[in-house]
């Protein structure tokens, strides 16, 4: 017994969040919760010995990577930090493989790591693998438990192995300045005020009695399976992001608040809810404990944020008001999720919310030197996506551009519905750029294409018609009662019923003519106009379904929703289609096929079955 405790370092508690992350590890076994992959390529004359050295030096230095997590038969979990640890090390050769076997070779070992996981109780949760994939080429990935640290450890401590590689490869002294154990933080956690966080979260929290509903989600039954997480990012324009910054520094606001701010409206106009909640990743270092910004271990927390969204606040006030709540929570940013989830009305066992934003505002790269030293390699970082218990997660990170990715359970939603999200994202932040004083109610998520949609979606004229009726059946049934009644106006044209039910009748009797028919997925590229509306009326008597295409959305949104919905046929105008991605759909410009349109013939077509893609 003396010799097993000889090999223990320490034992202390966890974290408020290594608390959370290992109740839904436990909970989803085998389904790579929380594991985490760095991929780094390595180029150069790389002396593996040396690399071998310095990860076994990095271990050494940091208790946290030689730690276990020890659960059964205890009242509560702790870790335990060991003297020594093996390092896992593997190394494999594919320089006789192609690029593109090389490729493949790599995701089956990250897919099959994933879902190997890790035995929590079991010291270190960490592997190292080297794909060897040229004379002068490596891919090197770096599996970790998210356990053991958060994301602004991880530049921090490649950035400690990179430089003692260099070291060790050219036969020098290495020796780092001394760094503050994780214990001394967990030390730090057991003297904070408790009684004062429970006050404040009751109070902050006081009238929530259900998460915030999501809206754009469909549900998930018990036997779904385990959750698919993907990813999907798109990025803010330099202006627009030039335009965010100066709006910060010139009201002493952060980019965390302006994409807070952001999610706040759309999560209130996709629920109809004027008060929300989410969760928000927080750095949780405290300012006050001396070392901790080069502290290695898991101190991030998630906490729920609450935003009131009055239509007739001005933006930069409400703004401003937010960042102060900001400030606020960060006093009682050690409290544990869970018990601040026992403190609110929300019923056990019904998470607080399931939304989170992170906001990424980590120190420099692997590979990069702060001090200027040159490396004789060359790193690069790959990241490699990891999942969380959330069915729906926004990252944010700025540099040049501000990048917004959302990776959410595949099981939720639908590619479309995200990549329409994130456009809205992009065009609420542009708002807040162009007009910061303008009251939250005219911020408006939809493009007018998208706008035309909706308002034809919701409209339904009161006419008798027989049961049971498609949009095709009510326009048919007005035209026939009120043919010279307006219709359609778009700027200084416009459309009477009986002339939108014949163009509309010309346009499907050619979709029919070209394949499309019930079940078929039509694409529409088209700016406000009325070939936009006599486009979609076309596509539903045609007993197609239409695919809406914003033109304003970055062509890989397009190509993605393109490729997802399998569109057969895209109708656009000539002015669009250079813009448009590269895909295998044919293409029909409106403009430049009137003679073709006018041609065919204007009666209705047969009744389209209820039943069909373009009515479910």
């Amino acid at each position: 017994m003396s010799k097993k405790r000889n090999l223990v370092e320490a034992i202390y508690p966890l974290s408020p969040m290594q608390q959370g992350m290992l109740f839904h590890t436990l909970y989803d076994q085998g389904s790579g919760l929380y594991v985490t992959h760095i991929t780094l390529t390595l180029r150069g004359n790389l002396h593996v010995p040396s690399l071998q050295r310095a990860w076994e030096l990095i271990i050494e230095r940091h208790p946290v990577l030689r730690t276990a997590f020890v659960w059964e038969r205890r009242d509560e979990p702790f870790q335990v930090v060991y003297r020594q640890v093996r390092l896992p090390w593997q190394e494999y050769d594919l320089r006789d493989r192609s690029p593109i076997e090389q490729e493949e070779q790599l995701a089956a070992f990250l897919a099959d790591d994933l879902s190997r996981g890790f035995d929590l109780d079991k010291a270190p949760l960490m592997r190292l693998v080297l794909f060897q994939t040229a004379a002068d080429t490596y891919q090197f990935v770096w599996s970790q438990h998210h356990l053991l640290m958060d994301g602004w450890s991880l530049p921090l401590v490649l950035n400690e192995v990179f430089t003692a590689y260099e070291a060790f490869a050219h036969d020098r002294e290495i020796q780092f300045a001394p760094s503050r154990p994780y214990r001394d933080y967990i030390a730090w956690l057991q003297r904070q005020d408790m009684a004062q966080a429970e006050a404040f979260w009751r109070q902050f929290l006081e009238g929530v009695t259900a998460q915030t509903p999501l809206g754009v989600d469909r549900p998930v039954g018990p036997d779904a399976g385990t959750a698919e997480s993907i990813e999907l990012e798109t990025y803010l324009s330099t202006e627009t992001t030039g335009a965010l910054h100066d709006l910060a520094r010139q009201h002493g606001l952060t980019m965390n608040t302006l994409v807070q701010g952001a999610w706040a409206i759309l999560l209130s106009r996709y629920s109809g809810e004027p008060d929300v909640v989410f969760g928000a990743t927080v750095s949780g270092r405290p300012a006050e404990l001396p070392g901790v910004e080069q502290m290695i271990g898991l101190f991030i927390n998630t906490l729920p944020v609450r935003v009131p969204v009055r239509p007739a606040a001005r933006l930069l006030d409400w703004l401003k008001a937010l960042q102060a709540q900001q400030a606020e929570l960060r006093q009682y940013e050690y409290s544990p999720l869970v018990q601040i989830q026992g403190w609110s009305d929300v019923p056990r066992g019904q998470p607080l919310f399931e939304s989170i934003v992170v906001f990424e505002n980590y120190p420099s790269e692997a590979g990069r030197s702060d001090r200027g030293n040159r490396r004789s390699l060359e790193v690069s970082t790959r990241r490699s996506m990891e999942r969380s218990n959330y069915p729906l997660n926004l990252t944010t990170a700025v540099a040049d551009k501000v990048l917004l990715r959302v990776t959410y359970d595949r099981r939720r939603f639908e590619p479309e519905t995200i990549a329409r999200l994130l456009a809205h994202l992009q065009r609420l932040l542009a708002q807040f750029a162009a007009q910061p004083t303008q009251p939250l109610a005219a911020l408006s998520l939809l493009a007018p294409a998208e706008r035309l949609h909706w308002l034809r979606a919701w409209h339904a004229p009161a006419v008798p018609v027989p049961a049971p009726a498609t949009l095709p059946h009510l326009i048919e049934a007005q035209a026939a009662r009120t043919p010279d009644a307006l219709a359609v106006v778009v700027a200084d044209a416009q459309l009477s019923y009986h002339e939108l039910n014949a163009r509309a009748n010309q346009l499907a009797h050619a979709l029919r003519a070209r394949g499309v028919g019930p079940d078929t997925r039509v694409g529409l590229c088209l700016e406000r106009s009325l070939d936009l509306v006599v486009a979609l009326l076309a596509v539903l008597k045609a007993g197609g379904a239409y695919v809406p295409l914003d033109p304003t959305y970055p062509a890989e949104l397009l190509g993605l929703m393109l490729r997802d919905a399998q569109v057969a046929l895209l109708l656009t105008h000539a002015a669009l289609r250079p813009a448009l991605p590269g895909q295998a759909a044919a293409v029909l410009c409106l403009d430049t096929a009137a003679e073709l349109l006018d041609h065919q013939p204007t009666h209705n077509l047969p009744a389209v079955d209820p039943d069909h893609l373009a009515y479910v």
